[in-house]
């Protein structure tokens, strides 16, 4: 159905090219499931070195599991809790080197050694987090913050309906 051409160049040309890849799949879809469906499957396919790659809903002040790719995952993290609840809170990147030395991590999965995650916001409004975990210590650095904040910058624009 889709195919792109994903650089396997520099990693900005990488997110570059998931930016624009990402846009062609939103851009006519109004469901936010089906978008972040898209966007989690994009992401695992094309990032290195992934065991989960998801997202959180903010639902009725907690954050609740979405679409995701990986295995099975826990499904309510309050918010402040874990990694996930900790860029709910602050509307703020994090990126954890190991998670074993972040304080309140939440273990899904014990093969996870760092993590990243992105707030998705609509409207100056957190709606989701997108989530990527890694069993490599110290797998993200700031272009990958950078390029996953752009991804997630693009899908909270198309999250309607």
């Amino acid at each position: 159905m889709y195919q792109f051409d994903i650089a396997a160049g520099s990693k900005a040309d990488l997110y570059r090219d998931l930016l624009a890849a990402l846009d062609a799949l939103t851009a006519d879809e109004r469901d936010p499931i089906a978008n972040m469906a898209n966007a989690a499957a994009l992401v695992w396919e094309y990032l290195p070195d992934l065991n989960w790659a998801g997202f959180y809903r903010m639902v009725e002040g907690e954050l609740v599991l979405g679409p995701f790719q990986g295995k099975v995952a826990c499904i309510r993290i309050p918010v402040g809790k874990g990694v996930c609840g900790a860029a709910a809170a602050t509307l703020t990147t994090q990126l954890v080197e190991d998670v074993h030395a972040f304080p309140g991590h939440i273990a899904c999965d014990a093969a996870s050694r760092s993590e990243l995650v992105v707030p998705v916001t609509k409207d100056g409004v957190l709606v989701a987090v997108l989530d990527l975990d890694s069993p490599e210590p110290a797998r993200f650095d700031a272009e990958d913050a950078a390029g996953c904040a752009a991804l997630a910058a693009l899908l909270g624009e198309r999250l309607r309906g």
